[in-house]
């Protein structure tokens, strides 16, 4: 029996309900708790919804309960992965390009420099919720990297008066203490 399965048929035995009580009170076929009872089948989104409902579980501690559904699978880990490893290198690459490159004026410099506020901070706008060093390992790995290689390969001095190791602190300071700066009201249900 898979966990969900499971939890639900224990939920609803505790209850005192039948499987056709529970499939009338939630307006689902009998033969669909059925088959999610005896592990045929895993609900998904309305029909686990109205389980949920009629049960009165938390529809997020179900889901807990089942590795598959929360997306922990090792294919799902290696494609957030490389998306973060692909990620991180576009960011550095745009800001090196805009400060480093020999054609770099002004201009571009000011451009990476707004880059390097604006991008962190729409990170931090959707993972507000993820501690800064965690959200530094993961989206400022690249700017890491990249400020020990320029260091090793060009030096400190031309990193820092391109502009690039200003913009690469800027950006790493804005990943990790952003959420300090930006306080979003928390949704109450």
């Amino acid at each position: 029996m898979n966990l969900i399965g499971k939890k639900i048929s224990e939920t609803r035995k505790l209850k005192g309900l039948t499987q056709e009580e529970l499939a009338e009170q939630s307006n689902i076929n009998l033969r669909t708790i059925q088959r999610i009872e005896n592990s045929e089948s895993e609900p998904r989104g309305k029909t686990l919804q109205l389980i949920c409902n009629t049960l009165q579980i938390d529809l997020e501690e179900l889901i807990s309960i089942d590795p598959a559904l929360k997306g922990n699978s090792i294919t799902t880990k290696i494609i957030n992965g490389l998306f973060l490893l692909i990620l991180n290198l576009i960011l550095v690459a745009i800001i090196g390009f805009m400060t480093l490159d020999t054609n770099a004026n002004t201009n571009s410099v000011f451009g990476g420099v707004l880059l390097s506020l604006f991008i962190p901070f729409f990170i931090v706008v959707f993972t507000r919720e993820m501690p800064g060093a965690e959200r530094v390992l993961k989206f400022g790995f690249g700017y890491i990297s990249y400020l020990v290689l320029v260091t090793i390969f060009h030096g400190f001095p031309t990193g820092f008066s391109t502009g690039l190791f200003p913009c690469l602190l800027i950006s790493l300071s804005i990943l990790y203490f952003g959420s300090e700066f930006i306080k979003i009201p928390q949704q109450t249900d």
